[in-house]
């Protein structure tokens, strides 16, 4: 799940920033996170991501999600 970091250097690839809420740029901070990462790839195996995040999981991340999370852009 390592992220595709070859354009960091091409503007037009961070042009969504523009119209971003809050929000959506703690999403992009998080998803791109290591350790985060891991987390959620150990839910996916286990089949995990439809079911309500597990209490240690929402306490190391302060999540909550209302429904399983994308990695689809606004």
């Amino acid at each position: 799940m390592k992220p595709n970091t070859s354009g960091w250097r091409v503007e037009a690839a961070y042009d969504f920033v523009d119209h971003a809420s809050v929000d959506d740029i703690a999403w992009e901070c998080l998803r791109r996170n290591r350790d985060y990462q891991k987390d959620y790839a150990t839910l996916k195996r286990r089949r995990a991501l439809g079911h309500p995040m597990p209490a240690e999981l929402e306490r190391r991340w302060g999540l909550r999600f209302r429904r399983p999370s994308t990695t689809g852009r606004r």
